[in-house]
């Protein structure tokens, strides 16, 4: 027995194309927001720089999104849209209200909680797995 891989439509795999563009804007800048987290070997770099790659990556994301809605994604594109919403604002508040981050639990929590709206481009990426997009 020979098992075929569903293959997705034009639309969706144009979708996801797109989809992959606003990934390269986004996973650089979560990775910037990752290395305040000091290792044995670096002392981890300064949050503020941090923050400021992570919004400027963050608003690139932001201008390709429209390249990817459609139709058959549309739920998981507007959660990808708030989620982008969500975790502007959040960086937007601690530039400006910077909260008392106490050592190495501190960081993974500040780090956590700007990361955390952005749980729907995981979901987004699976439902394109599901419907057949490469």
């Amino acid at each position: 027995m020979i098992l075929r891989r569903k293959r997705s439509s034009p639309q969706v795999q144009a979708s996801f194309v797109a989809f992959r563009d606003v990934l390269e804007h986004l996973e650089p800048a979560k990775a910037a927001l990752t290395e305040v987290m000091p290792t044995t070997r670096m002392p981890g770099r300064p949050l503020p720089d941090a923050l400021a790659e992570f919004e400027e990556g963050l608003r690139r994301a932001e201008g390709s999104m429209p390249g990817w809605r459609s139709a058959a994604l549309e739920p998981e594109w507007s959660a990808c849209e708030r989620g982008l919403a969500e975790a502007r604002d959040r960086a937007r508040r601690f530039r400006e209200d910077a909260p008392e981050l106490v050592g190495f639990e501190g960081l993974i929590w500040a780090v956590e909680e700007l990361m955390a709206p952005l749980d729907g481009f995981a979901t987004a990426a699976e439902r394109f797995r599901k419907l057949g997009a490469r």
